[in-house]
């Protein structure tokens, strides 16, 4: 009777590697798609703790000049909607107000390239123009089928928006309001024993969070006072609009602050020609390799310990599974993920040390105490 053929090792090894990848694969698919179902409840809470990682630090530090509690909690969410609001409120009426300008340069601008295609050595006629033109409003409708859908997925109505607002602010303020004590009843419900590291990961994982935040507030600035302001010396029409989709677009990296300063571009060519169009595209390029070259890898870079790449290739799959909610949150998440990884494994120089098996059970029954309280 013959010895069957062991299997060799790389084969095992490889087999081994396989069924350990279906199964992260098989459990990242199946945390998606409960996410996906709970969306108009997972996107309003992620909202608010990023809010959250920005404005507790500003809370603290009324609370250390001796402010109560409430009040801080108050001037904080009060200053946080005045500041956005008054800035949505000015994009908006100057918008408004000049919107019909804009679309009567626009109808002339389409006019002289329709003419200008026409006398060219193309020849197009206008039944071929408007064909080249569906054929291309067709392509970018498919292509952004994801982005629209994921957007649509915060809610299909005015009725789900606002109640995805209402949540994302009651969680924001109770988050500023008993932030600490959510967080250790948090802590109680994992095993005594791992109690501790879940403690340390929930810390580093809110700190990179908090990082994040407020690097990406510097940023978003950095590009829409650059972009900005290079609209206002073109003599380009609405530099304030233009700003402040810049600021808010350079939330969701990489594309964000591009896609919005491509409106500046868009004005500059209806209004001043070619040339100022030209030159502010030159601006917007230069913002970007800034942002790009110095701001990202100097100062994202070490507050997320997330490579560029990383960034880029996270943003594309955030994107592609949840549209633009997806893009804003893909960067954060994967710095937590990346930070958490690291300080569980113990390759995190940064992570606060182990704790003694007393300084362990005192941690636990403080959160159990304090949770009862």
């Amino acid at each position: 009777m013959s010895t069957p053929h062991p299997v060799p090792t790389p084969v095992q090894a490889a087999a081994s590697w396989a069924w350990r990848i279906l199964v992260i694969v098989a459990a990242a698919a199946a945390a998606m798609w409960g996410l996906a179902k709970l969306s108009e409840i997972v996107i309003p809470v992620l909202i608010a703790i990023l809010l959250g990682s920005l404005l507790v630090p500003v809370v603290g530090f009324l609370k250390r000049k001796r402010w109560p509690a409430w009040a801080a909690v108050t001037a904080t969410l009060g200053g946080t909607v005045l500041i956005l609001g008054g800035l949505v409120t000015v994009a908006v009426i100057q918008i408004i107000r000049g919107s019909r300008d804009v679309a009567g340069r626009a109808v002339e601008f389409w006019d002289s390239v329709k003419v200008f295609l026409h006398d060219s050595p193309l020849g197009l006629t206008n039944t071929e123009i408007n064909g080249y033109v569906d054929s291309a409003v067709d392509a970018v409708q498919s292509d952004s089928s994801a982005l629209l859908s994921g957007a649509m997925s915060v809610g299909s109505g005015v009725g789900h928006v606002g109640v995805g607002l209402a949540l994302a602010f009651f969680t924001l303020l109770f988050i500023l309001i008993d932030g600490p004590r959510i967080w250790s009843w948090i802590v109680t419900l994992f095993p005594a024993r791992a109690r501790t590291k879940a403690d340390g990961a929930g810390k580093v994982a809110w700190a990179t969070l908090s990082s994040f935040a407020k690097i990406q507030v510097l940023v978003a600035g950095i590009d829409a006072l650059g972009i900005g302001l290079g609209a206002a010396l073109l003599g380009v029409p609405m530099a304030v609009p233009i700003a402040i989709l810049v600021f808010m677009g350079a939330f969701i990296p990489v594309v964000g602050a591009l896609v919005a300063g491509a409106v500046a571009v868009i004005l500059a060519l209806l209004y001043s020609g070619p040339w100022i169009a030209l030159w502010m595209l030159v601006v917007i390029i230069a913002v970007q390799q800034l942002e790009g070259h110095i701001l990202q890898p100097l100062v994202m870079g070490n507050a997320v310990k997330v490579h560029p790449l990383a960034v880029v290739l996270a943003v594309a799959v955030g994107s592609l599974v949840a549209g633009i909610p997806g893009a804003l949150f893909a960067v954060p998440v994967a710095a937590v993920v990346n930070v958490v990884g690291k300080y569980l494994t113990g390759t995190d120089s940064a992570a606060p040390s182990e704790p003694t098996d007393s300084e362990t059970a005192s941690t636990a029954e403080l959160a159990i105490t304090e949770v009862d309280a």
